[in-house]
Order: C-alpha cells, then sequence, then structure tokens
C-alpha cells in the first residue's frame, strides 16, 4: 500500500534539510514509527528509484539533490504559466490572493530542481512586468467574506461609499457572482435597498457582514446576458444602440479591439468608421468617447448626444476664460 502523500512530503522535505537524520529521528519528525520510516524508505526507492543512501556522517539522503519526487506532473512551462498568472492577478486584484498564490507556487517550484526553479523566478522577475493602471485598495478579508457569501448564498450587510455623492450607505445585499471589468473588482447581486439587480466596487465597500438569511439567484438573471450589456462597468438602464464615428486618423485604434460584444463596425471610403453596439449604460460611453477628442463624434442616440454637447460645454466653460498665463509654472 502506498504511504500518504502528506507524509511523503513531509518526508522528502526531511531527507533535503542540512540536519543528520536516522530513522529514530525521521520516525520523530512524521510522527510514526519505525517500522513505517523504514517502508516509506523502501517505497521511494522501489517505486521512484530515489538515489538515497545512508552514512555515518550523513544519515539518510539523496545522493542527487537535483532528483524531485513526481508528485506533481507540472513542466517547467507550465509553472512558468502559474507563475505569470500569480504575477497577473496581484497586478490587476491587489493582495485578495497574493499569500495564498506564492505559497501555492513555492510548494510547486520544490518539485523542480532547484537551478531550472530559480531560473524561471528570474525570469518572470527581471524580463516581464505587468502594469495594471492606478493601483486599487482591495481589503483581501472583505473579498473572500464576499467569495463565502457567492458559494454559501448568504446575505451580506454592508457599508458602501459612492463617489458621486461622497457619502456611505448600508443595506443588505445578496451577492450573485465576482468578477472584474477594466481592472476593477465588482460584485453583482440584488440589492435590497435600491430593489434591483447592481453592481458595487469591491474596493468600495468600507465594512461586510455575513448574515444568517440564505438566497436564491433570481432565476431570470443570466449573468453572460446581463454583462453583454454592459459598456467598461456601468448597468442598468434600457438597451440602447449606439452609435460613434471616428476619423481616419483614430479608427485604427478602434478596428484593432473588440470593445463591446454587441458591436458591429461600418467602414467609410474615407478610412472613418462608425462603431455600433447595444448598451444599457450611457454615461461611461461619453467619458470613452471624450477621451478620442476630435477624433470621435456621437451619432446616436439623441440622449448620448446631448451627455457629451453638455460636458464639453462644461469644459469650455472651465478653460474658456482663462488666460494662459495662469498655467505659466515657475521655473528654477
Amino acid at each position: 500500500m502506498a504511504p500518504p502523500l502528506e507524509r511523503l512530503l513531509q518526508l522528502d522535505e526531511l531527507l533535503r534539510s542540512p540536519t543528520r537524520h536516522t530513522t529514530p529521528s525521521l520516525a520523530e519528525g512524521l510522527e510514526c514509527s519505525e517500522r513505517t520510516v523504514r517502508n516509506d524508505l523502501a517505497f521511494l526507492r522501489d517505486r521512484f528509484q530515489a538515489p538515497l543512501e545512508y552514512t555515518p556522517n550523513k544519515g539518510f539522503h539523496y545522493t542527487n539533490a537535483e532528483w524531485r519526487l513526481p508528485t506533481v506532473p507540472l513542466t517547467q512551462g507550465e509553472l512558468f504559466a502559474l507563475t505569470l498568472g500569480a504575477r497577473m492577478v496581484k497586478a490587476y486584484a491587489g493582495t485578495a490572493y497574493e499569500k495564498e498564490l506564492q505559497s501555492a507556487i513555492a510548494q510547486l517550484g520544490k518539485r523542480l530542481p532547484t537551478t531550472t526553479w530559480v531560473n524561471l523566478q528570474e525570469l518572470v522577475e527581471e524580463s516581464v512586468r505587468f502594469r495594471a493602471g492606478a493601483e486599487i485598495d482591495l481589503d483581501p478579508e472583505i473579498w473572500h467574506r464576499l467569495e463565502t457569501a457567492c458559494q454559501q448564498k448568504r446575505r451580506v450587510q454592508m457599508r458602501y461609499f459612492t463617489p458621486e455623492r461622497n457619502a456611505e450607505s448600508d443595506r443588505q445585499f445578496d451577492p450573485y457572482i465576482l468578477h472584474f471589468s477594466r481592472n476593477n473588482p465588482y460584485v453583482t447581486g440584488f440589492c435590497h435597498l435600491r430593489q434591483e439587480v447592481r453592481w458595487f466596487r469591491v474596493d468600495r465597500i468600507r465594512s461586510l457582514e455575513l448574515l444568517a438569511n440564505s438566497f436564491e439567484i433570481d432565476p431570470t438573471f443570466d449573468p453572460e446576458e446581463h454583462l453583454s450589456m454592459v459598456f467598461q462597468y456601468e448597468v442598468g438602464g434600457i438597451p440602447t444602440e449606439i452609435a460613434i464615428w471616428f476619423e481616419a486618423k483614430t479608427a485604427p485604434y478602434i478596428r484593432e479591439r473588440r470593445w463591446h460584444p454587441t458591436q458591429k463596425l461600418e467602414e467609410h471610403e474615407d478610412g472613418s468608421l462608425t462603431l455600433r453596439f447595444i448598451s444599457r449604460g450611457l454615461n461611461d460611453v461619453k467619458r470613452w468617447v471624450l477621451y478620442y477628442g476630435a477624433g470621435a463624434k456621437v451619432m446616436a442616440p439623441a440622449a448620448l448626444v446631448e451627455l457629451v454637447r453638455l460636458e464639453i460645454q462644461g469644459m469650455t466653460n472651465r478653460y474658456g476664460d482663462v488666460e494662459a498665463n495662469e498655467f505659466e509654472v515657475d521655473k528654477p
């Protein structure tokens, strides 16, 4: 009978330590009998061809330090992908999974030869960089509580900060799903205060408590359909067809990405194009269009045209009467 995996891993770790180990010391470290230790050592030699040896000076040890117990059949490329994934999660999710990922990858790395593992770490640290823009302050404890609430379908009591009003509010909430949108962490579910399905930025949750109340997800809620109607991260409102014209110089930047699941591109002879898609929210679309300045123009709907016009008028009012010298910076 094969010994338990956990005991084999502990034995392997003891054999790699600089301490001189005998059968009694291994039995003490594993909290088992000396007979069990002898059986486990024989199993390593016979089943895995472990290069085990006993000498009076070194005790039990591996004659080849590069040998690894083949308990995790990962290739170097697979572990590299996992390491990169951990870096990406840290970049986009903050510290929510940082400790768990570092621990898991370190344990997996022990299964690779030492030189391979060191080279892999150096490659990731020196040759790959992730820049996720402005960092968020995500509380790992709140994120993990939401994970539990989603899994167990438990209602939560939370205090939420709304930057538009610069105020906090208390509300009960049924969390359906956790997700990331434009590098930001969100939880979507039923808000009892507003009596509708809403999104909440997890990093804006000031406090969160799991309640004893359980809930059932609305059977009409389809996560894929719900998220497909969202442009960036604004939800709510009636699905509306959006049409935005982009000049020829700006058009290549629009062609190179898929901005929305429902998008359609209408090409024009002069190299310009019109992007069409269906979205529920208009405010995020407004901010996105303004990013392209004079290179874009909203064609429909009229409500979005008016939002952009009012924003441009407000900007003009801010800057229209300001003299250029008011912006001069003192030179050293």
